[in-house]
C-alpha cells in the first residue's frame, strides 16, 4: 500500500507498452500519463517549486506564473493548490478547453493569448505577457521552465534512470521536444552513465527548436516558436520531424487498439517508427520512447473528426473513414427495443 499527502508524491515510472502488435515493429512506450496531474510535467513542475522554495522566492502570498500550452499548467495548479500558493497560467488559442476547465477546477488562473508575436509567434506572445506581469506585481514569481535547470534535472534524477533500469539493454531512446526539459535530462544522464545509448529528439513539423522555419501547429505539447535556451544537440543521435497529420494516424492507431494516448504521444511514435524504418530494418535495436500523456485532454481535437476535418482537410480521409484496422463495420447497430422491466436502463 502507498499513502500520499500530496499529488506530487507519486508517478508510475514503470509502466511501459509494447507496440509490436499495433505496427509491426519492436517499440517500448513509456507511459507517464499515470499521476495526479495526467502528465510528464509533474515531476518537473515539483522540481522547480521546490528548488524556488529553497531559494526563498516563495513564500505565503506568492502568486506562481507560468507560460504553458497544457501540461505544465495543470501539474502546476495541482502542485500550488496542495502548497497553498495562487497560480496564473498564461496560455494561448490552441490550448484545450478541457485542460482550461482543469487548471480552473484547481482554482489556477486562465489567460489566453489570442494574437502571435510577430516573431515568437504565440510563445513569444505568452512570455512577453508573463514578464509584464512581473514587472507590475512582486507577489508574482515566474519559475520559467524554459531556462530553468531543475526541468532537466528532474528528468535526469528519475525520468532517465527509470528507463535505464527498466532496459539494460537499451540502444536508442526516443524523446520529443518541448522545453527540451525532458530530452536533456535523458541525454545528460545516458552521456554520463551509458554513453552508448543513442537519444534522439522528435519535433513537430512548423517548430523552429532544430532551426527550421517557423510554420502553424495545432496540437499542443510538442515544438516550439523560439529556440528553446536549455537546448543542447551536441549529444544527440538525431532529430525527427512529424507532420501533424501523422501524429493524428498514430494516435488513431493506437486507440484503435485500446490505448487513448495523447498528441504528444502520437508525434513520439511516429518519429520513433520512422527512425528505426531508417535505421534498423532487421528489427534488432531495443528501443524506447517516452510518452507524454494520455488522450483524454486531445478528444476535442486529436479524436474529434469536425475538427481534423477544419484544420487539415482531406489530407486525414483515411481517419475519417475509420481507417484500415477499424472494426465499425464488423459491429452491429444497436437494435431499437421493446418496454423493459422497470429499473432496467433503456436503450438510447
Amino acid at each position: 500500500m502507498q499513502v500520499i499527502t500530496a499529488p506530487q508524491d507519486y508517478n508510475e515510472e514503470e509502466l511501459f507498452i509494447n507496440l509490436e502488435q499495433i505496427f509491426g515493429r519492436s517499440l517500448y512506450l513509456k507511459c507517464e500519463g499515470f499521476n495526479f496531474a495526467g502528465s510528464i510535467k509533474l515531476k518537473a513542475a515539483a522540481e522547480m517549486v521546490a528548488g524556488a522554495e529553497r531559494m526563498g522566492l516563495l513564500r505565503r502570498g506568492s502568486v506562481l506564473v507560468e507560460s504553458s500550452s497544457g501540461n505544465l499548467g495543470v501539474a502546476l495548479s495541482a502542485i500550488a493548490a496542495s502548497r497553498g500558493y495562487g497560480f496564473v497560467c498564461v496560455t494561448d488559442v490552441r490550448s484545450n478547453a478541457s485542460v482550461i476547465r482543469t487548471m480552473e477546477a484547481f482554482g489556477s488562473r486562465v489567460c489566453v493569448i489570442t494574437e502571435p508575436d510577430p516573431v515568437g509567434g504565440f510563445l513569444g506572445a505568452r512570455l512577453r505577457y508573463v514578464r509584464d506581469l512581473c514587472d507590475r506585481d512582486e507577489r508574482y514569481v515566474w519559475l520559467n521552465q524554459y531556462t530553468n535547470p531543475n526541468n532537466w534535472r528532474a528528468h535526469h534524477r528519475v525520468t532517465a534512470a527509470a528507463v535505464a533500469r527498466s532496459f539494460p539493454q537499451l540502444d536508442v531512446l526516443f524523446v520529443g521536444a518541448g522545453t527540451t526539459g525532458t530530452l536533456m535530462g535523458c541525454v545528460r544522464y545516458f552521456q554520463e552513465q551509458r554513453p552508448s545509448v543513442r537519444v534522439v529528439a522528435v519535433d513537430s513539423d512548423g517548430s523552429v527548436t532544430f532551426g527550421g522555419p517557423a510554420g502553424n501547429r495545432m496540437i499542443p505539447g510538442l515544438g516550439a516558436g523560439v529556440r528553446p535556451p536549455m537546448l543542447d544537440t551536441s549529444a544527440l543521435a538525431g532529430v525527427v520531424h512529424v507532420a501533424e497529420v501523422d501524429t493524428v494516424r498514430a494516435c488513431h492507431q493506437m486507440v484503435r487498439a485500446g490505448f487513448l494516448m495523447g498528441g504528444s504521444t502520437g508525434t513520439v511514435v511516429s518519429g520513433a517508427l520512422a527512425w528505426l524504418a531508417e535505421h534498423d530494418a532487421n528489427n534488432e535495436l531495443t528501443a524506447v520512447a517516452i510518452s507524454p500523456d494520455l488522450g483524454d485532454r486531445y478528444l476535442e481535437s486529436v479524436y474529434d473528426k469536425t475538427w481534423l476535418r477544419e484544420m487539415y482537410g482531406d489530407a486525414l480521409s483515411d481517419v475519417h473513414e475509420g481507417g484500415p484496422r477499424s472494426l465499425v463495420a464488423s459491429v452491429p447497430a444497436p437494435v431499437a427495443a421493446g418496454p423493459v422491466a422497470s429499473g432496467q436502463p433503456r436503450s438510447r
